[in-house]
């Protein structure tokens, strides 16, 4: 018999000061992704130096940020779509001018993160 269909209402996942902004994990929809909502419209913020067991697809829905993933910095904006690879540090950070909005999409059940030292912050 094949799986029911599943919802997840917005306040289930996300911030309810802004839409796009929140997570779900694939293990409450019965699947093997978890989705991260990310938003900022502070200039040089955005998710710190962190790595994870496995692959993340990071689509830039607005404005442009700076990837570093492992040695390689990235400029991307709206509409580029990286891929970072499992067990490869990365981080990223709003260019701007103006908010950055993006979609990171977890190949895994559920987040699992450690978050490191970044090594240009030493």
């Amino acid at each position: 018999m094949p799986r029911p269909a599943q919802k997840m209402t917005a306040a289930e996942w996300g911030d309810a000061s802004h839409l796009w902004r929140g997570r779900f994990e694939g293990r409450d929809l019965g699947t093997g992704v978890t989705v991260l909502f990310f938003s900022t419209e502070d200039v040089g913020a955005g998710p710190s130096w962190h790595v994870h067991p496995y692959d993340e697809v990071f689509i830039v829905r607005k404005g442009r940020a700076r990837f570093t993933i492992g040695d390689e910095k990235i400029d991307a904006e709206a509409g580029d779509i990286l891929m970072g690879p499992a067990e490869v540090p990365h981080k990223y950070e709003n260019l701007g001018p103006g908010p950055l909005e993006t979609t990171d999409i977890h190949l895994s059940e559920r987040w699992i993160q450690t978050d490191l030292d970044d090594p240009e912050l030493a």
